[in-house]
């Protein structure tokens, strides 16, 4: 039987890894392109802070070409339309279908289907409503290893930035965050498991502290500021 051929949205984060560790072994898909959208002043990937060229660095350690989405500013109808635009082109190699590593929220779920549908693409999810403690063990014991890159600091202590995703940082989450960050708490840098033909090599600077405002509100997250 032959295979499916998708697009893969990669953050470099430890979900988009083990998503597509999942999405290798399967007998009904085959990842074609990583693609991952860089915020071109500061050529980093929004919210986790990770630089374009460990992204880049991933990409040839995984082995799979990486195709990237460039924006100048955070306005919404900016990103949807290079992003639908890309897409379109992704399409006319006959590529129909987009995996993402989202867990359980059902908005960014319904959000990223409509767009899909509006150009007549589909959208998988691999790692969908699974229980989040077990993923976090699973990803651990399957050999990953992940940089914890940017923190809420509402949510989640100060001292955990910079640490790696292990049973030691997770034993030290609040209980209201969830394992796996699916809400946002927290941010990582996959460098290294089964996926990966070799480390990715990285350094980091000291922590950096940013803000945004979106809806009205205020956020306060710390980066490890990665290089």
């Amino acid at each position: 039987m032959k295979k499916i051929p998708i697009i893969f949205s990669w953050s470099g984060g430890k979900d988009s890894a083990y998503a597509l560790y999942q999405l290798n072994k399967s007998k009904k898909y085959q990842v074609k392109y990583l693609f991952t959208t860089i915020f071109l002043p500061n050529k980093r990937v929004a919210m986790h802070g990770i630089p374009e060229h460990l992204i880049t660095e991933q990409a040839k350690s995984i082995g799979l070409p990486l195709k990237k989405l460039y924006f100048n500013d955070k306005n919404k109808n900016d990103y949807e339309n290079k992003t639908r635009n890309f897409l379109l082109d992704i399409k006319s190699e006959g590529i129909e279908t987009v995996a993402f590593g989202d867990i359980f929220l059902e908005d960014l779920r319904e959000y990223r289907e409509q767009k899909l549908a509006e150009i007549d693409m589909k959208a998988i999810f691999p790692l969908w409503n699974k229980q989040t403690n077990k993923l976090a063990s699973t990803f651990i014991k399957s050999g990953f290893k992940t940089h914890i890159c940017s923190i809420d600091n509402a949510k989640i202590p100060e001292h955990l930035i910079a640490q790696d995703f292990n049973s030691n940082f997770i034993k030290q989450l609040p209980k209201s965050v969830d394992p796996c960050g699916e809400n946002g708490e927290f941010h990582s840098f996959c460098y290294d498991g089964p996926i990966f033909s070799y480390p990715v090599k990285f350094d980091i600077n000291f922590p950096v502290q940013k803000s945004y405002e979106a809806n009205g509100l205020k956020f306060e997250y710390t980066f490890s500021d990665i290089y």
